[in-house]
């Protein structure tokens, strides 16, 4: 389901700049054709300040239907127009590109990520998943190591994107479920308690990648 005009868009910047990249930004579609959406100069809600965009600028866009479910696309800046005001153009996104998010439904693929996990004590280790959604993920670790379900944890998914950038998400989680795989291995089912909407993004985004290159296979 592609946005409407009128509707608002939010969105992140691709930048290597930490501080600006976790800045979200509000747009409102002008226009919009197969090929290109026209969207108002993006605004920061908590500065009132406009962005200034650049051609070729990486975006990643979410947007809210009237039922409340969120959708998520990736796209760049094409040009500019100068209409009644001026507007930023960026490639409409392919329908099948676009991750429809509800609470009880994410996207979830197999992912061999780094991980590191930190325990109420303090103690630290790093880890390797097993599988990566928006929801949660879950992750082989060393029997050794003291987890038991509801036992909350502080995480840092280590994401490796197809175009060679790396991303960190971080967030907090809860142990769900574990299951010993091996004489000293287990496996970690663990939900997001706390991630804000643009670390999840993140790994949706990767998700998204994952299962392209599994349907083109």
């Amino acid at each position: 389901m592609l946005p409407k005009i009128n509707q608002m868009l939010f969105l992140h910047v691709a930048t290597p700049d930490e501080e600006e990249a976790g800045k979200e930004y509000k747009a409102r579609i002008a226009d919009w054709n197969d090929e290109f959406i026209l969207m108002e100069t993006p605004i920061h809600e908590q500065s009132g300040r406009m962005k200034k965009l650049f051609l070729g600028d990486e975006l990643s866009f979410y947007y809210i239907t009237e039922t409340g479910v969120k959708h998520y696309f990736g796209s760049h800046v094409l040009g500019f127009q100068q209409d009644a005001i001026p507007l930023v153009k960026i490639r409409t996104p392919d329908t099948d590109r676009i991750t429809k998010v509800q609470r009880r439904n994410f996207l979830r693929v197999p992912a061999e990520l780094e991980i590191a996990v930190k325990l109420p004590d303090h103690e630290q280790f790093v880890a390797v998943t097993d599988d990566v959604g928006g929801g949660g993920i879950s992750f082989l670790c060393e029997s050794k190591w003291q987890l038991h379900p509801g036992q909350l944890l502080v995480c840092w998914l280590l994401l490796n994107y197809k175009n060679g950038t790396i991303e960190h998400a971080p967030f907090a989680a809860e142990i769900v479920r574990i299951v010993e795989v091996a004489a000293a291995r287990k496996q970690v089912m663990i939900k997001f308690v706390s991630i804000n909407d643009y670390e999840r993004q993140k790994i949706i985004r990767y998700c998204f990648e994952r299962q392209f290159d599994f349907r083109n296979r």
